[in-house]
């Protein structure tokens, strides 16, 4: 097959994507972009299109497609290219390398909130020895908003530790479905739904950790009126999308001490600008975006399978619901 390989990333980074998927899916004719000062590209045919967070307009020379594989787990970016066909299958990145690296930064970060070792580091950096009370995982309620494959994988995990774990879907319980184990959630979390479950998981919860998919529904979900709901000293962990989150509205909720802190690895603009507020506030722990980067290994292989599915006409993995956002 003829894949089209697109990728708005660094070039020595697209080259080692390149080797990985062509070491992964041998026999493969690899196609790339035109260069940037042709300024009439001519049309490529391809049967798939392997990209990672395309420039707008990329796909537009590509004819004969039959599939586009995401190399991100996000897919908002190619949903909101108008150029991209609109009747192709479109996969996300499933990589199990991923979610295991999601699953151990989740476990820190709550952990370190619970432990209250973001707290012991500003002692450190005053030279105050100060012992703090220590709680049992117990009596910590986390709420885990998405509960997708990572959102599952972090919430089974944290369950195991003894927290008391819930997770939130956005849509209510199709009474018509059958109740399967992925519906009703890991075994000891507790699965909400809906506007109502949102409400009663943000008001007892002491961490609120999100992991939803960005799409329309959800973008700017973590507004003042979210904040307003939370327990007050809950604090909260976004390794979502930037997207969600108004900054604004989560300053002011610090400020105003309804939070105790939050641990942020995505945002509006990236990288975070030098002069923004959170690279300074004493209860924000900025990370650059790396709770869970794609394995160019496991990530590679998983392309392989979708192209062998694709040849031999078995069904595709991670496809995209593009009513859905996810």
């Amino acid at each position: 097959m003829r894949i089209f390989f697109a990728a708005d990333i660094d070039p020595p980074e697209a080259q080692a994507w390149r080797e990985a998927l062509q070491s992964a899916a041998p026999g493969h004719e690899w196609l790339t972009p035109s260069r940037p000062d042709v300024a009439e590209p001519q049309p490529v045919q391809a049967d798939v299109a392997v990209v990672a967070n395309p420039p707008a307009g990329a796909l537009s020379q590509v004819q004969g497609l039959r599939l586009i594989q995401s190399l991100w787990a996000g897919v908002d970016r190619l949903l909101s290219d108008r150029t991209v066909p609109q009747g192709l299958p479109l996969a996300r990145m499933v990589d199990p390398s991923m979610t295991a690296a999601m699953v151990q930064s989740a476990l820190w970060a709550v952990t370190a909130l619970h432990r209250g070792f973001f707290l012991y580091a500003q002692q450190q950096r005053a030279g105050l020895w100060h012992q703090l009370p220590q709680q049992r995982a117990a009596d910590v309620r986390v709420l885990v908003l998405g509960l997708g494959t990572m959102g599952a994988a972090v919430a089974a995990a944290l369950a195991a530790q003894g927290y008391g774990v819930s997770a939130w879907r956005r849509g209510t319980a199709d009474a018509t479905a059958p109740q399967t184990a992925e519906a009703e959630g890991p075994a000891g979390v507790a699965v909400l739904r809906g506007t109502e479950g949102l409400e009663q998981g943000l008001a007892a919860a002491d961490v609120v950790l999100n992991l939803l998919p960005l799409t329309p529904h959800t973008r700017g979900i973590v507004n003042a009126g979210f904040l307003s709901q939370v327990k007050t000293g809950a604090a909260l962990v976004n390794f979502g999308r930037g997207g969600h989150l108004v900054e604004a509205d989560l300053l002011a909720a610090l400020d105003a001490g309804r939070l105790s802190h939050a641990v942020l690895d995505v945002f509006a603009t990236e990288p975070l600008p030098p002069e923004h507020p959170f690279w300074r506030h004493p209860r924000v722990t900025v990370l650059p975006h790396v709770a869970a980067l794609t394995d160019l290994r496991s990530a590679a292989e998983v392309v392989a399978d979708n192209l062998a599915r694709l040849q031999a006409g078995r069904p595709l993995l991670h496809l995209v619901d593009r009513q859905r956002g996810y």
